[in-house]
């Protein structure tokens, strides 16, 4: 049976829960023990797919096809599990399940109230597939004391009971803060939100205190007297040096050892973490480094693009290289022409990701000719490689080639298809429907040619990769793309839908229609990114 872990937050948000889950599910896993990772979204929102990269960051999908919260990409960078549909539930879609059947008369008549039916419908989902586990680790969004968590804190609190002592703990992550004019660290706000959640009804195992300063031995046991909790289950979280260095540091600190005393397992050994340890070495000891050009929509909140930087940081961590980083709006590009040269000349590699909308595509056309032009290895991800597209177009004289995305258009180089087969049968989509409906999303397989740049970096003529877009690249326009020097390397397997383009002719051009930051861990980086980064180190030597 799986013993559970829940994970609350205090005092403010942000305090890196995810991370801390992440980690702790790592450490368990380098146990021995199997685990799983799930997260709760107290927001009213179905899932995070409609919501603007500003209010929530990037949408991480998985290979089921779910739009979910960040925090899962977390998850499986860190341990290699790869996430479902059913590790991310919200609010909006527990109260449009529970709606649904009330509609339907499944309820018999009874009346509908947050407990039991909300409650109920949050443990379901909390212990749904468990068997295989050995820990389940749940993660609340939101911070103790919210009004949009206090129904799953309630059924946190219904679970422990139910499951009985020796199967549930409660972590909880707070923040002590440093008083620079006092010089001192403060843990009422500490107090204060272990009294809140306790008050609830739920008494946390374990406190994980984030702290800018080390946290004294009598401040820890100053937090277990007010807090209720043994002193050595106080656990100080520093600021890390990368976030790949957080198992390691939350195991020297005890973390992975006071949750299985917490359960009353044995934990004398010491797991293996040399992974971990070969990780971090090669972070901190890198034999050269690069600049990359993120040329994007919104490049105000990294966030928004959380699984393409943690890819390039994977690509620099196979090329034992470090990795900056330059996010570039697209639309200063638009405004000023010398902009251009003077913000792309010093990169040593161009990346035009992912997006929505026409804000900034105009920019991102710019940046794509001048890496073909300049020889500047390029990598297009999703919109970007259809800006690839309409950029050859415009190459061979289809002046106002663009994509239906943008609007009624006489050169659709891209446009929305309604239908295309999969080995699961015809998938169809409604110009009118849904955002979420109208969208190709999760894994889907793809056939490379065999002689192509992709297939020698994938070592393999059949792949699958994850997808998130409603729009595709008009097959009708192959021919003239082609001319352009355009190739098409990769289709779906039906050969209706293009999946990845490249120039063979320049040092490095791929352009992909699908999202391979989604899959790339540090300790196994996606392949396109690590041949990108060895790309980008060569370009670096060259200028």
């Amino acid at each position: 049976m799986a013993r559970y872990i829940f994970i609350t937050g205090g005092v403010v948000s942000s305090l890196g829960k995810g991370l801390m889950a992440a980690s702790l599910a790592a450490l368990l896993q380098a146990r021995g023990y199997r685990v799983r990772i799930r997260k709760f979204d107290p927001y009213l929102n179905v899932d995070p797919g409609t919501m603007s990269p500003y209010q929530h960051g990037e949408v991480y999908v998985t290979d089921d096809g779910a739009e979910t919260d960040l925090d899962l990409g977390h998850y499986e960078r860190f341990t290699g599990v790869a996430s479902r549909q059913s590790d991310n539930i919200t609010s909006g879609r527990i109260y449009k399940t529970i709606i649904e059947r009330e509609r339907r008369g499944d309820y018999l008549g009874a009346t509908v109230q947050v407990i039991p039916h909300v409650t109920d419908a949050i443990k379901a989902f909390a212990t749904a597939d468990t068997e295989d586990l050995d820990f389940v680790l749940c993660e609340i969004g939101g911070t103790v004391g919210d009004i949009e968590s206090l129904p799953f804190i309630e059924a946190i609190r219904q679970l422990k009971n139910e499951l009985g002592r020796g199967q549930t703990i409660s972590v909880h992550v707070t923040l002590v803060p440093y008083i620079a004019a006092a010089g001192e660290l403060k843990t009422k706000p500490t107090q204060h939100s272990v009294r809140e959640l306790a008050s609830l009804g739920v008494q946390p195992d374990v406190l994980v205190c984030r702290c800018e300063q080390p946290l004294p031995e009598s401040e820890r046991a100053k937090i277990a007297l007010f807090c209720n909790v043994r002193k050595e289950a106080v656990i100080p979280a520093l600021d890390a040096s990368s976030i790949y260095a957080v198992p390691l540091q939350y195991h020297g600190e005890g973390l992975d050892s006071e949750v299985l005393n917490a359960f009353g397992m044995p934990a004398q050994d010491s797991p293996p973490l040399d992974r971990w340890t070969e990780i971090v070495e090669r972070l901190q000891n890198p034999e050269g480094e690069v600049t990359i050009g993120v040329v994007g929509k919104y490049v105000g909140l990294p966030d928004a693009y959380k699984s393409l930087h943690e890819a390039l940081v994977h690509g620099g961590i196979a090329n034992r290289v470090k990795v900056h980083v330059r996010w570039l709006d697209a639309e200063l590009f638009e405004k000023d022409e010398a902009e251009i040269a003077a913000q792309l000349e010093p990169m040593h590699g161009i990346l035009v990701p992912g997006g929505f909308g026409e804000r900034g595509s105009e920019g991102k056309i710019k940046s794509v000719s001048f890496a073909r032009e300049r020889g500047v290895p390029f990598f297009g991800i999703c919109l970007g490689m259809q800006m690839a597209c309409v950029e050859a177009a415009r190459g061979q004289g289809l002046d106002h080639a663009s994509t239906t995305e943008f609007g009624p258009t006489d050169e659709p180089i891209v446009g929305l298809i309604t239908e295309w087969m999969t080995k699961d049968g015809l998938q169809k989509r409604e110009e009118g429907g849904d955002l979420g409906g109208t969208m190709r999303l999760g894994a889907y397989p793809a056939k490379l040619t065999g002689n192509s740049v992709v297939g020698s970096i994938y070592g393999s003529d059949n792949i699958s990769e994850r997808h998130r877009h409603r729009y595709e690249v008009n097959t009708g326009y192959r021919d003239t793309l082609e001319k352009n020097g355009l190739v098409f390397s990769g289709m779906s397997p039906d050969g209706a839908l293009p999946e990845i383009v490249e120039r063979p002719d320049h040092p490095w051009f791929i352009g992909v229609q699908f999202h391979p930051e989604l899959k790339s861990k540090p300790f196994d980086p996606h392949p396109l990114f690590a041949s990108f980064i060895e790309a980008a180190v060569k370009q670096s030597r060259l200028v």
